[in-house]
């Protein structure tokens, strides 16, 4: 298979997940399908039951039915989850699985058991407060409970050998995506931020060996990209679902070159794999723990960690030159922790820029205006070439 053959068929999952499920269950009858909820689900556990879990992305439909059955001050994630419910776009799952408590993700999630009363809708809760000295057991004893939920929705067991080859498939996909994140912050351009958001959105939809195989075949044919003038930005929020694609495009239309970000389509998922030695489902609870001190969650309670220094420290690291916030409309979380972000941000001196989104209705032009007058900014600030 050519490198354009096999990244043609990752778009093709990252965009259309429906078809991919389809062939999907073809190739594995009686195999369930899970509908995986972000942001700190453990698939390796669906995965080692025989399962596919699919981490359920925002379709980018316009929002009809789901306007009745969500307020909307809920973002548009949940929103669109609640009219993938109502309008029967969710009955690709077998069950929909969460393991984090967003009160809004809970809504979508009650949306879900109303209208697809025979579906199952499970919520592991993982504890948000991770300094007390309670937390690690707990979130030991959530692991297992998540387990027994799997075990008992797929009638599968969830052996430790096979729960620790899922492991180590999920964490060689990682790996290989992370070191395209790399390369880009090292300077090499080579994939832009949409290609790069449909390599990592195609890893939430398919089996990881096959994502790994088709994402090896990309990069069999080397893709160099020389570093350019344009300002180095950080993209920072969107902790559950992708920005549109239209809209990473403006931002590297407008002068920016994105070299990292701490998106959840992006290094944020992507950071931290699991042990691949001792007990499995204790290391799925210390990945855990890691993932909050790797990149810093505002959904999380820790007081040794905060976002705001691991974004200082992370422009200094990759040399960005701006950061710009995109901030989902009415996402709680990021929304009360962005005012330490500036504040942290411009006493280091570095631009930045908060960008509203919205599920649907960008003023993509009125964007780009912003994006070009932050780029300005940044570019006059550096060092004068004599």
């Amino acid at each position: 298979m050519t490198d354009a053959a096999a990244m043609t068929r990752l778009v093709a999952a990252a965009r259309d997940p429906r078809a991919y499920l389809a062939r999907w269950r073809s190739k594995h009858p009686g195999a369930a399908v899970l509908g995986v909820l972000p942001m700190n689900f453990p698939r390796e556990l669906g995965h080692a039951a025989g399962a596919l879990p699919v981490i359920v992305p925002d379709d980018q439909q316009p929002i009809t039915e789901g306007r009745a059955l969500l307020a909307e001050f809920y973002c548009g994630y949940t929103r669109n989850l609640a009219d993938q419910a109502a309008t029967g776009r969710l009955a690709v799952y077998d069950g929909i699985f969460t393991a984090d408590h967003c009160i809004q993700l809970i809504g979508a999630a009650d949306i879900v058991r109303a209208v697809q009363p025979d579906t199952t809708v499970f919520l592991g809760m993982l504890n948000s407060s991770m300094n007390d000295p309670w937390a690690a057991a707990k979130i030991a004893d959530t692991m297992q409970r998540i387990r027994a939920e799997i075990e008992s929705f797929t009638g599968n067991p969830v052996e430790p050998e096979a729960l620790r080859a899922s492991i180590r498939a999920y964490n060689r996909d990682r790996r290989l995506m992370r070191r395209l994140l790399d390369e880009r912050s090292a300077g090499n351009a080579a994939f832009s931020p949409v290609e790069l958001q449909d390599i990592i959105a195609a890893s939430m939809v398919m089996d990881p060996g096959e994502h790994h195989a088709l994402l090896a075949e990309v990069l069999a044919e080397p893709r160099a990209a020389e570093r350019d003038d344009r300002v180095r930005v950080h993209l920072s929020g969107h902790l559950c679902h992708a920005p549109r694609r239209e809209l990473l495009e403006v931002i590297e239309d407008s002068g920016a070159l994105v070299v990292d970000d701490d998106l959840y389509y992006g290094r944020r998922y992507l950071s931290t794999d699991v042990a691949e030695d001792g007990d499995p489902v204790q290391a799925l609870g210390e990945w855990y723990a890691r993932r909050n001190v790797t990149i810093p969650c505002p959904t999380r309670v820790q007081q040794d960690v905060d976002w705001d220094t691991y974004l200082v420290d992370a422009v200094q690291h990759n040399g960005a030159e701006a950061v710009i916030h995109l901030m989902p409309k009415f996402c709680e979380p990021h929304m009360l922790y962005y005012p330490e972000l500036r504040k942290s941000l411009e006493a280091a001196g570095i631009p930045q820029l908060q960008l509203e989104t919205e599920h649907e209705g960008m003023p993509l032009e009125t964007f780009r205006t912003r994006i070009e007058a932050v780029v300005e900014r940044a570019r006059r600030r550096r060092p004068v070439r004599v």
